[in-house]
């Protein structure tokens, strides 16, 4: 398949490339910008969540084993928020679903991405002094396992959801929620990825995806490294969420208009 995209082929990697440099950066994935992009581009959506989610695992497994070697993991907190993430996950990405209900749900999920996004930069600007508040293990528990349902559905890892959360809950420092979100990203988009091995419709284009993941796991290991610096792309996280809002409504009012 990948040789009747070898037309868009090379734009297609500039690009995820780019979000993987970007989101690398900052411990994400870039799921939900890599499905917007595949979307974009009219790739089978059989094929969409199957590489958004090798492609996320390829960038968040750099970010997760940085941030552990930092010392940034608090695993009784980290613990509770994926127990039930990483079952559900596997049940969304198992699950079934038609092309038009998968294609209005990511819809709905672009432009949710779009504004969480956005909503994290505001986060970033404001919130400099952080008074932690105690958020029970329940919490994390029933919040972890929703957006892992959603993840493993749609093929993302869910950080673009779960930080935001955790930011406004003051759930913990910038560097602690970030390498929590990471590692929700990772084990969320194994879960998935499993589970969709799992469903009879589960389909991987071994040739289109090698190029793929080639390319975000070299932009993904230069934006960790980055991310540790002053590297501040606030800019081109603006443009990203534009670009994914966009994508999000294109693709609602073209299958909201198909009977």
């Amino acid at each position: 398949m990948y040789f009747a995209y070898l037309d868009i082929g090379i734009e297609i990697l500039f690009l995820f490339f780019v979000i993987a440099l970007l989101y690398g950066s900052v411990g994400f994935g870039g799921g939900s910008s890599y499905l917007a992009i595949l979307s974009l581009f009219g790739i089978d959506y059989l094929l969409l969540r199957s590489t958004a989610l090798l492609c996320n695992i390829t960038v968040v497994s750099g970010s997760s084993l940085l941030y552990w070697q930092k010392g940034f993991f608090k695993w009784k907190k980290i613990g509770t928020t994926v127990l039930l993430s990483i079952p559900m996950a596997y049940l969304g990405g198992r699950m079934q679903i038609d092309e038009k209900l998968f294609f209005i749900v990511l819809g709905f999920v672009l432009i949710i991405a779009a504004l969480f996004m956005l909503l994290q930069q505001k986060i970033y600007q404001t919130k400099t002094n952080f008074n932690f508040l105690k958020i029970s293990y329940l919490f994390n528990m029933i919040i972890g396992g929703a957006i892992g349902f959603l993840s493993g559905l749609i093929g993302i890892g869910g950080g673009i959801f779960l930080a935001p959360v955790l930011y406004l809950l003051k759930w913990d420092s910038p560097k602690i929620i970030a390498a929590t979100a990471a590692f929700f990203i990772l084990v969320n988009s194994i879960a998935g990825l499993i589970g969709q091995l799992a469903n009879p419709n589960f389909y991987l284009d071994v040739a289109f995806v090698i190029p793929l993941v080639l390319t975000v796991f070299i932009g993904g290991q230069i934006g960790v490294r980055l991310g540790a610096g002053p590297f501040k792309p606030q800019l081109i996280k603006i443009l990203t969420a534009i670009l994914v809002a966009f994508v999000g409504i294109r693709i609602l009012i073209k299958y909201s208009l198909i009977n």
